[in-house]
Parts: C-alpha cells; sequence; structure tokens
C-alpha cells in the first residue's frame, strides 16, 4: 500500500487552502481599509472640506451649524436643512435634501 496521496485528494487540499488563503486576505483588506477611514476621520474632524480650516459651531435661527472661520464655508448635520427651510409644498426642496442626505457608516 502507497502513503502518497491520491491527486484529487491533494488538489482538494490545495484548493482549501487557497480559499482560506483568499479570505485572511480579503479580511485583512477589510481592516486595513477600516483603519484608513478612521485615520482620515481623526484627522479631518473639525476640519472644513473646502479649505481645512478649523470649523466653529454658530447659532443660526436656533439650529447649531459648524462655519469654517478661514473661508465662511457652512456645515450642515443631517435634518439641519429641513429643519432651517422649514415645509417646501413644491417639493423642491425635498429634492435637494434628497441630493445632500448623509450615508454614514
Amino acid at each position: 500500500m502507497s502513503t502518497d496521496k491520491n491527486p484529487t485528494e491533494e488538489g482538494y487540499f490545495a484548493k482549501i487552502e487557497a480559499e482560506e488563503k483568499a479570505k485572511a486576505l480579503a479580511a485583512l483588506a477589510e481592516e486595513k481599509a477600516r483603519a484608513a477611514r478612521a485615520e482620515l476621520q481623526a484627522r479631518h474632524a473639525g476640519r472644513c472640506g473646502k479649505c481645512g480650516g478649523a470649523m466653529a459651531p454658530r447659532d443660526f435661527k436656533g439650529v447649531e451649524i459648524d462655519v469654517c472661520d478661514d473661508c465662511g464655508s457652512a456645515l450642515l448635520d443631517p435634518g439641519e436643512l429641513e429643519t432651517l427651510a422649514g415645509k417646501d409644498a413644491s417639493g423642491a426642496l425635498a429634492g435637494l435634501a434628497a441630493l445632500f442626505k448623509f450615508k454614514g457608516k
């Protein structure tokens, strides 16, 4: 009786090993992407998306918005546009708001 493995058995184990390696590589890539997103968020937290200046909270019509100290750009959090603009009977504002909906994770 021979102790050599069957070629189909070797192929099976090679396939399983390749699948496990691919899963491990995918998990590693996902973790690297998650770490890169977290680092990017930490680096840009409180900064203007237009010029990189510091954002400061300001009260505007009862809503706290973030305004850039350098260029004056305003950042509205989800729902603040609707709060500031009020109800729009024409639906134009709803379309504009839908365009800028926040899709965070």
